[in-house]
C-alpha cells in the first residue's frame, strides 16, 4: 500500500504543480499587461518597467492562494482519470486498494494542500501584498482607497473620535489627518487637522502642521471657539499602524490574526464588522476546500473509458472549480448585503461541495 500511496501522491503533486504553474503564468501575463498603463507615469521616483515586473511578481502569492483549490481539483481529476484510462487504477484495486483506502490516500494528500494554502494565505501573501503596495507607493504615489481614504472610530472614556487618514506614504507616515472629537452628548467638541503625521510611541500619534479648533458650549445658544496652530501635536490613541493599513487594504489581503484584531477594534467602537467577519471565516474555511476538491476528484478513477475522455473530464473539473470560486464570491456579497451569519456564509460553499463530493463518491464508488 505504501508504494501505491507514493505513486498516487507523486503523480498528483506533479500534475497540480504543472496546472498551477500554467495558471500563474497566465495571470502574470494579464497583470503585467494591466500594469503597463502605469509605466512612465510621473511619481516620486518614476514608475518603470522593472517596478511593474516587481509589483506583478509580488502579486503571485495572492493568485496562488486563490487558485490552489481549483488547481488541486483539476490536477487530481487528470491523474485519477488517466489512471482509470490506462487500467492502472484497476490493477491497484485488485492489489487491495479499496474505496476507503483510496479516499484516505487522497485525504492525506489534501491535508498537505490545506497546510500549504493556509501558509500561503496567512503568511506569504499578506507580506508580499504589503511589499507590492510599498513598491507602488514609492514610485507612483500614495497608498489610499476610495475618495476620502480610511475612516476609523475610537472611544476614550466618555468621548468618541472619528478619525480620517487620507493616505499612507511609502515610509509608513500619514497624510492629511483629520480627527473629530465628540462629547458624551454627541456634540462636536474639537476638530484637529494635520498635514502629516506618524505613529510614535505606543498609544500616541505625532501630528505635524496642526490646526486645532475646540468648541466650548457656554449656553443653549452660545458657543466659544478656541483655535490653535502648532508645529507638532501628540494625540493619545489605541489605533495602531496595522489598523490604519487594514482599513486601506482589502480584507482578503490581511492575515487571519490581523483580521481578528481589527474586528475586535470595530466591535469595541460600535462599528459594523460584518464584511470583515465574513472574510475572517472565509480565510478559516478556505484552505479546507482543498480536502473537498480531492474527494470530488476520486470518483473519476472509477469511470470506465478508454480514449478521448480525459479532456472532457478535465474540462468538467475546470468548470467545477470556477463554479466554486464564483459561489464563494456570491455568498460573500449576499451575506454582507443580507446580514447573514458570517460563519455560515463563509462555510456554505464548502458544505455544498462536500455534499456533492460525498454523493458522487457514494453513487459512483460504493454503489457501482
Amino acid at each position: 500500500m505504501k508504494t501505491l500511496r507514493r505513486l498516487i501522491h507523486r503523480e498528483a503533486l506533479f500534475a497540480v504543480a504543472f496546472v498551477t504553474a500554467g495558471f500563474l503564468a497566465l495571470f502574470f501575463f494579464f497583470d503585467l499587461v494591466d500594469e503597463l498603463r502605469w509605466v512612465g507615469s510621473s511619481g516620486p521616483g518614476g514608475y518603470q518597467l522593472s517596478h511593474a515586473l516587481l509589483f506583478v511578481a509580488l502579486s503571485v502569492p495572492s493568485h496562488l492562494y486563490e487558485l490552489l483549490p481549483i488547481t488541486v481539483l483539476i490536477g487530481t481529476i487528470f491523474v485519477m482519470a488517466r489512471l482509470a484510462q490506462s487500467s492502472e487504477f484497476t490493477i491497484m484495486r485488485t492489489s487491495g486498494l479499496g474505496p476507503w483506502r483510496a479516499l484516505r490516500t487522497l485525504v492525506t494528500l489534501g491535508g498537505f494542500f490545506v497546510l500549504l494554502t493556509f501558509a500561503v494565505g496567512d503568511y506569504v501573501a499578506p507580506l508580499a501584498d504589503r511589499a507590492a503596495q510599498l513598491v507602488k507607493t514609492r514610485y507612483l504615489g500614495r497608498l489610499t482607497t476610495g475618495a476620502t481614504g480610511a475612516w476609523l472610530k475610537e472611544r476614550q472614556e466618555d468621548r468618541s473620535y472619528a478619525v480620517n487618514v487620507r493616505a499612507l506614504t511609502a515610509q509608513g507616515g500619514m497624510v492629511d489627518v483629520r480627527i473629530f472629537e465628540f462629547d458624551a452628548k454627541g456634540r462636536l467638541a474639537s476638530q484637529t487637522r494635520a498635514a502629516s503625521g506618524h505613529f510614535g510611541r505606543e498609544g500616541a500619534w505625532t501630528l505635524e502642521q496642526v490646526q486645532r479648533s475646540r468648541f466650548e458650549q457656554r449656553g443653549a445658544d452660545e458657543a466659544r471657539v478656541e483655535r490653535l496652530d502648532a508645529p507638532t501635536f501628540e494625540w493619545p490613541t489605541r489605533i495602531s499602524a496595522d489598523m490604519v493599513a487594514a482599513s486601506l487594504l482589502k480584507p482578503d489581503r490581511m492575515a487571519t490574526i490581523d483580521l481578528f484584531q481589527y474586528i475586535r477594534h470595530l466591535d469595541a467602537n460600535g462599528q459594523s464588522a460584518q464584511r470583515y467577519e465574513i472574510e475572517f471565516w472565509r480565510k478559516v474555511f478556505y484552505p479546507l476546500s482543498c480536502l473537498v476538491m480531492v474527494v470530488l476528484a476520486l470518483p473519476f478513477a472509477y469511470l470506465h473509458f478508454r480514449s478521448g475522455g480525459i479532456a472532457g473530464y478535465v474540462f468538467g473539473g475546470v468548470m467545477a472549480g470556477i463554479s466554486f470560486f464564483l459561489l464563494n464570491n456570491v455568498f460573500g456579497y449576499a451575506g454582507n448585503l443580507q446580514n447573514w451569519s458570517p460563519m455560515l456564509t463563509a462555510a456554505a460553499p464548502g458544505l455544498i461541495y462536500s455534499l456533492l463530493s460525498l454523493a458522487a463518491f457514494g453513487w459512483l464508488v460504493l454503489r457501482r
